[in-house]
């Protein structure tokens, strides 16, 4: 596969990639999983709330702050 990047972005990924003493290729490869990871632990996260709401398991907002007002009393 291969991507075209604007000069800028291709200047800032390669500088990036110097600083942390990586080849350009291999820092993008990088960047590509880690945002792919993230994205598939967010769409589980999505899946595991609705199901829990479709199990009728979640809190009103009122329930919600109280929760957070008593997390947060020192």
């Amino acid at each position: 596969m291969e991507i075209q990047f604007t000069t800028d972005l291709q200047g800032r990924l390669t500088q990036r990639a110097a600083q942390h003493g990586r080849k350009p290729d291999e820092f993008v490869q990088d960047l590509v999983a880690q945002y792919l990871d993230e994205e598939d632990r967010f769409l589980e996260a999505v899946e595991r709330g609705e199901a829990a709401l479709s199990r009728g398991e979640y809190l009103t907002h009122e329930e919600l702050g109280e929760r957070m007002r008593r997390v947060l009393q020192p």
